[in-house]
Parts: structure tokens; sequence; C-alpha cells
């Protein structure tokens, strides 16, 4: 299934406010239900492991109350040990 990306027709400027947030149940073979535009740990600091917006998979270390700014389409459940993701909506 394919994730419907705020960033298609950005042209690379974002602005404005996030309409909405949900809380994000990492998993290996189901996408966010839109590709989200940043992620907050708000529970345990660790990694999170997702898809970008791009395709590419990536592992980053995030803290607790951080918001890692980027387009994710799927946070994988390998590989994330962060607790409590909440994700940022377009």
């Amino acid at each position: 299934m394919s994730v419907s990306n705020p960033f298609d027709s950005s042209g690379g400027n974002l602005t404005g406010l996030v309409p909405t947030i949900g809380a994000v149940t990492p998993n290996d073979s189901a996408d966010l239900p839109k590709t989200a535009v940043g992620i907050k740990c708000k529970g345990t600091a660790g990694n999170v492991a997702f898809v970008s917006a791009g395709g590419d998979t990536i592992t980053y270390p995030i803290a607790a109350d951080e918001i890692l700014v980027c387009g994710i389409s799927r946070v994988l459940s390998t590989g994330t040990t962060a607790t409590t993701l909440w994700a940022f909506y377009a």
C-alpha cells in the first residue's frame, strides 16, 4: 500500500502548523497512515529505525523529548528501541 506524501507538492518549502499527531506503533510491514513530517520520543531514549519518505532505511538515535524532523513513511519494530513515539502529520 502506498501512503500519501505531504512532501510531493511542497517544493521544499514547508511552513505552517502541524494539524494532527498520532501515537506510533512500530511495525516492520505496515506504513504509517500517511507520511509523517517528524517523530517525537516521549518515553525512553534509544534508536528509531524508519523508512524515509525517499525510501531509505535509517536508524537514528533519539533522546527523550527530542523531535526528529524528517519525512517518515514507516517506523520499523526491528531496530527501534526508543519508546512512546508520536508522529507529526502535515
